[in-house]
């Protein structure tokens, strides 16, 4: 297939921007640089794969390219939690909980709401995709209310600190979080591929695959609970990246057109490697961190937002 020539490319590219961030400027103590930006490394694709995937499920259950998870509130939640934490128990809460608590809290109170969320879209007869949509847009904005009006009573040392975990970051991955994350990033993957089969058929739509005897309500309530887990993986990791998974998805299906989710999947995996990777080393060697990867990538991606509602996205 013709495809499969572009996502080698896709590869060696991926590939080329991985070797250089590891070797490019290698000096000094490389007993400290090399782990150092190995972790970093692994950090990007850890989040290229729970970004990338969730946002293709999620854009392929609701029949529209130019959605993401965010719109749901996960990453409004998110930030609630580590506001409301802070919030209550103060800073001492950071030394007093290991991360690896937190994060394990994090990922049970967004499932949940998930949860909590599926079962109001499926509840009542009538109720589509875009029902879900709406209530999360609207507990998405609630969540970001409760959490600006914390913040402005917040200690000002306190809410330092949490700003500094309200936007992306590559440089202070933790590496027991990053191990504990790739562990579930696995066991999410596992868990998905048992319906990767179905996900071709849900694009054709709802009435489609139930009449192509799918159990549209069963499956499409896992897809999303695995969608919010991948979610709370990266926004764990490295903070929210609004536009990332917009971006590398929507490439993906201009670069691979096909129905076929597994190759759309590992172009997908693939572009988000190359747009951190290589974001990264533009930061770091290019630009000498005068500015955010994110920064970089919300620009992009929120140009091209604009681009695709302007030129109209067909599915």
């Amino acid at each position: 297939m013709a495809y499969r020539k572009r996502l080698i490319w896709l590869g060696v590219l991926a590939l080329l921007c991985m070797v250089g961030y590891m070797t490019l400027n290698l000096q000094g103590a490389l007993g400290y640089v090399i782990p150092r930006r190995f972790t970093k490394l692994a950090a990007m694709l850890v989040t290229s794969v729970a970004i990338g995937v969730s946002t293709l499920i999620f854009q392929t259950v609701t029949m529209n390219r130019i959605l993401t998870p965010n719109v749901i509130g996960l990453d409004s939640l998110y930030m609630l939690l580590q506001t409301g934490l802070l919030f209550l128990f103060g800073s001492s809460i950071l030394l007093e909980v290991g991360i690896e608590v937190r994060f394990v809290a994090t990922i049970l109170l967004m499932v949940g709401f998930a949860i909590v969320l599926y079962q109001l879209l499926f509840r009542g007869e009538g109720r589509n995709v875009y029902f879900l949509l709406l209530v999360g847009l609207v507990f998405g904005t609630f969540f970001g209310s409760i959490t600006s009006f914390l913040q402005l009573l917040m200690d000002p040392n306190e809410f330092q600190l949490l700003q500094d975990r309200s936007f992306a970051s590559i440089n202070n991955v933790d590496s027991d979080l990053l191990m504990l994350t790739t562990v579930l990033l696995v066991l999410n993957t596992a868990w998905l591929w048992r319906y990767v089969r179905f996900l071709d058929v849900l694009a054709l739509g709802r009435d489609h695959a139930i009449n192509l005897g799918i159990p549209y309500e069963k499956i499409v309530k896992r897809l999303l609970i695995i969608v919010a887990i991948y979610i709370s993986i990266a926004t764990a990791l490295i903070g929210p990246i609004t536009f990332l998974g917009l971006l590398i998805v929507n490439v993906a299906y201009q670069l691979i057109p096909t129905y076929r989710h597994h190759a759309l999947a590992v172009a997908t995996v693939l572009l988000g490697v190359i747009a951190l990777v290589g974001g990264q080393l533009i930061v770091e060697h290019v630009l000498n961190f005068s500015t955010t990867l994110s920064v970089i990538l919300n620009l992009i991606g929120g140009s091209y937002f604009i681009y695709l509602l302007l030129k109209g996205v067909d599915r």
